[in-house]
């Protein structure tokens, strides 16, 4: 009964993704030790902005306890989008339990430390290598695969994530060297001026082609730099259009993702199949390294198919 309730409620908020599982974690912790009924108003930080305790070292503490060293979440879901309403979810759920005499807060914990596992073993993405389709719609298909994904876990942006290090490794075959970072980790804060820096080229690879990005591309110029925004088909035209409203749509280049990652496959493969298709083998491998350094989801991993 308790686990077909906790099952219902996973499925119903989208509980899958590591910034929820993180939340469902710390909020059951508040519950073991502040024991039920609780109150979501109490499990609010200060400025009322973000979940209590909702942050790497408290989850991974959690995860201790279980025998678990990996790494759930860099920042433990504070960033994700909707980590309070999740949070205000648990609480409902808990407190609704705890009526009906349902509430074994250790077996709840334990329940959710299990959902945890099998995160950890989520399937990978596959980049289908069919010779008979573009190099671009194989590329496609790879980022539609991440987009179902975060879809169906929300505040998770899969698609950014599969990108940035699609790119960064295509740029570490070509030149080597190249410094990675984790997709959750925002340029600003840490000294950068992008997500790549190859010589006088400040590179930005992103879903996000708003305004706050012409801003950035803005300030690229200003130290001499030169912007390069690599985005998606949908984010080409927009990045377009708002460069061209800030007057700098003559000073930046603006490049679909797939296209990006499908010359160097032409390129590097000599034009022949069995040249891309090594490629592909080295792109992938390359990328599930910096997956692999970068982010604690081996979900993110891609296999290369037939």
């Amino acid at each position: 009964m308790l686990s077909e309730r906790l099952a219902a409620f996973a499925k119903e908020n989208r509980m899958s993704g590591k910034g929820p599982l993180s939340v469902a974690l710390v909020v059951t912790r508040h519950a073991v030790r502040n024991g039920l009924p609780l109150d979501a108003d109490t499990l609010l930080t200060e400025g009322g902005g973000q979940v209590a305790g909702l942050g790497r070292a408290n989850v991974q503490a959690i995860l201790k306890d279980h025998g678990i060293d990996r790494v759930l979440a860099e920042e433990g879901g504070r960033t994700s989008r909707g980590s309070i309403g999740k949070m205000r979810a648990c609480v409902e759920l808990l407190n609704a339990l705890n009526a009906e005499g349902l509430a074994d807060i250790q077996a709840i914990e334990a329940w959710w430390i299990e959902r945890v596992r099998a995160f950890f073993l989520g399937k990978p993405f596959v980049l289908r290598f069919d010779a008979s389709k573009s190099l671009r719609s194989i590329i496609r298909d790879l980022l539609d695969q991440a987009e179902k994904r975060q879809r169906e876990a929300t505040g998770t942006m899969y698609v950014g994530t599969v990108m940035q290090h699609l790119v960064g490794a295509k740029l570490d075959l070509v030149l080597g060297g190249i410094t990675h970072h984790g997709a959750s980790v925002a340029d600003e804060g840490t000294g950068r001026d992008a997500d790549f820096l190859m010589g006088d080229v400040a590179i930005h690879v992103t879903t996000a082609t708003g305004e706050a990005l012409i801003r950035k591309c803005q300030r690229n110029l200003e130290g001499s730099l030169r912007p390069l925004i690599v985005t998606t088909t949908k984010g080409l035209t927009v990045a377009q259009g708002l460069a061209e409203q800030a007057g700098i749509a003559d000073r930046i280049d603006v490049l679909d993702a797939e296209q990006f990652i499908a010359g160097n496959l032409y390129e590097h493969g000599r034009f022949e199949l069995k040249g891309r298709r090594e490629t592909a083998e080295r792109l992938i491998g390359k990328y599930n390294e910096v997956v692999e350094s970068c982010e604690g989801d081996p979900s993110l991993q891609i296999n290369l198919g037939k």
